[in-house]
């Protein structure tokens, strides 16, 4: 009997520093598991953005060059730019530089990020009448086999300190963060070559007119993002690893608000999912087992810190693991045909035509067996 014929799969990283390790280490390691990647028959290579936690991932353009320069054929991008503290010009002229080297080889996404904080605190504010006022909460779901967790509060988070200092770090003081929806037009008009300032000067980017760069958006919900992605037709990635609770309801609007484009007519939709492979269920268990310390210590406002040794690392509480239960039980985990069988199920409740996984382990060798192993199960070439 043939092998079922499956999505492509790609890869995001964080480059995540381990526990008694550095970021200079963090890179090099992102570097080869691109390499690896690669060879394995990942389709990309994606990189997210951070900013004052224990990950490497700070400048995406600059790795994105170096993994282009050590690898041939996978395509590398942005997972995703973090716009609310960028230009398009300097967006643009950043990414086509890259393309000038490596041409047609870059995708790049963008996300939404950098909301003013006046619109946090309405959210937040919102959500407390709604819970004050008895509103009906959306219960935890299991559809087709994968789990849909009841949406958690993270109102604390999003206004703690880290989060509004991190903010204010990476701002220009004084600046006001651009509208998503206009950003990704001048970003897409200044790659045409058409941009054209309110007052009617033509502006011309160099290099960036006529760059091959695929433009993504990313998005955790059914908002702007998704609005966004589907009115302009492009891609669009919904993430599952950071928002399960609303994955759903984020690919559900895309495909709603499409409009065909030339480059892509029917929607495009990516998903993604945290993982963990190894031989059997119990060894990645065991790699899996300090996955939760890692969450809390973003979801507790610290922000991510080193990746904890799962020798050395000390049980959560059970009021620590309340806080992320959700991100826990949606995390997929166990020997090649467990987590393979879990990936199936999430990309046939949502359509997607690709799935981009994640995989974070405290050694870097058992972080590269964990994308061997899924690209030979899920019959990569």
């Amino acid at each position: 009997m043939s092998a079922p014929t499956r999505v492509p799969l790609s890869v995001l990283d964080l480059a995540p520093i381990s526990e008694g390790s550095d970021a200079a280490t963090a890179l090099h390691d992102t570097v080869d598991l691109a390499r690896h990647a690669e060879q394995w028959g990942y389709s990309r290579y994606w990189l997210a953005e951070h900013h004052f936690v224990d990950v490497a991932s700070s400048s995406p353009v600059v790795l994105a060059g170096q993994i282009a320069g050590a690898t041939s054929t996978i395509r590398v991008g942005s997972a995703a730019v973090q716009t609310g503290h960028r230009t398009a010009v300097s967006i643009v002229e950043e990414w086509a530089t890259l393309d000038a080297f490596h041409p047609g080889r870059f995708d790049l996404g963008l996300g939404r990020s950098g909301q003013r904080r006046a619109e946090i605190e309405k959210a937040v504010t919102a959500s407390a009448a709604a819970a004050e006022a008895g509103a009906p909460t959306r219960e935890r779901e299991v559809i087709d086999g994968v789990v849909i967790p009841a949406p958690l509060d993270l109102g604390k988070l999003l206004t703690s300190g880290l989060a509004t200092r991190s903010f204010d770090a990476v701002t220009p003081r004084g600046a006001i963060p651009p509208d998503f929806a206009e950003q990704v037009d001048d970003i897409e008009a200044f790659l045409r070559g058409s941009y054209t300032t309110p007052d009617g000067v033509e502006l011309r980017t160099t290099p960036g007119a006529g760059a091959d760069l695929q433009v993504w958006i990313f998005g955790s919900s059914r908002g702007q993002s998704a609005q966004v992605a589907g009115s302009r037709g492009l891609p669009f990635v919904a993430n599952y690893h950071v928002s399960p609770s609303t994955t759903l309801e984020a690919v559900e609007a895309y495909r709603d608000a499409f409009v065909p484009s030339e480059a892509y007519p029917e929607p495009y939709v990516v998903v993604s999912a945290d993982v963990v492979v190894a031989d059997d269920d119990d060894t990645a268990a065991g790699l899996a087992s300090t996955y939760p310390h890692w969450v809390h210590s973003i979801r507790s406002g610290r922000g991510a810190v080193q990746y904890p040794d799962p020798a050395t690392a000390e049980p959560l509480t059970p009021e620590q693991l309340t806080l992320v239960r959700d991100r826990v039980e949606t995390q997929f985990v166990g020997g090649p045909g467990t987590v393979v069988a879990r990936l199936e199920a999430l990309q046939a409740l949502t359509g997607a035509d690709e799935l981009v996984i994640t995989s974070v382990t405290h050694r870097h060798d058992d972080r590269l067996r964990s994308h061997e192993l899924l690209a030979t199960a899920w019959g990569l070439s």
